[in-house]
């Protein structure tokens, strides 16, 4: 890899996103990039159970520019103002190796036949549990492209959402792990949320940033890019410094 390659821009090329990271994480990490950069997702199913596992379902709801519909699953709670600076109580369950963090409160309250995990609360933490499935979903290639079709929200980049494909593929020998959250606003009707993550394999580490603009849409939290920066708000990161802890 040369010099030159290291100092362009990591999001010239999404797929292949941070070049002078190990082969392997780029594969893996540049996976959740790239379905960040352009994101959706699918539909229905039941609670998580017991063991913090969601079951399957079947139903799918259609998008919606509504943003002040109730739980499309029933979840109870809403909260239309403040923040989040304590870890949320959560159960990790696993996808893959990944972990990812569910709720009874906060959600996944429901999984349709994809596997797609979906519906959660309309809260802080609710915003927050809806990022960080966003980032192991998107980086499954199992669930990355009906996850985005469930998940880009109605408006004028929903289009480049959808035909960014999600191919979500991450390398064998590297794993994912979620550490840590941002809530960098949240208003009710939208939330900005900053999840930090690691990628490690090939004796290497790397740290990332994928920042989430939400929006409260057809009873659930959706993917809503408001300007074509949006798109591209990933980086590496050299430490967890300012991140609430958070993780399995």
């Amino acid at each position: 890899m040369s010099t030159d390659d290291t100092e362009q821009s990591p999001f010239t090329r999404p797929a292949f996103v941070w070049a002078a990271i190990v082969v392997g994480l780029v594969l893996v990490l540049g996976a959740v990039l790239a379905v960040h950069a352009m994101t959706t997702g699918k539909t229905t199913a039941s609670p998580p159970t017991a063991s913090g596992r969601p079951t399957a379902a079947t139903s799918t709801p259609s998008p919606s520019t509504s943003s002040s519909e109730a739980s499309v699953c029933g979840l109870s709670g809403t909260v239309m103002a403040g923040t989040l600076s304590k870890a949320p109580a959560a159960t990790w369950a696993y996808e893959g190796t990944t972990a990812y963090p569910t709720s009874d409160t906060y959600g996944p309250g429901k999984t349709d036949a994809n596997g797609v995990r979906y519906c959660f609360q309309h809260t802080p933490a609710g915003a927050v549990f809806a990022a960080a499935n966003a980032v192991v979903q998107g980086s499954d290639a199992a669930t990355a492209k009906p996850w985005l079709d469930y998940f880009a929200a109605a408006g004028p980049y929903r289009d480049t959402l959808l035909n960014s494909g999600g191919s979500g593929a991450a390398a064998s020998g590297v794993r994912l792990t979620i550490e840590g959250f941002r809530l960098l606003s949240y208003d009710g009707t939208t939330a900005r949320v900053d999840v930090a993550f690691r990628g490690s394999g090939s004796g290497s580490t790397v740290f990332g940033s994928g920042i989430y603009p939400l929006r409260w849409e057809g009873g659930d939290w959706k993917l809503a890019p408001t300007s074509a920066s949006d798109l591209n708000m990933v980086a590496q990161i050299p430490d967890l410094a300012g991140y609430v802890s958070w993780g399995a």
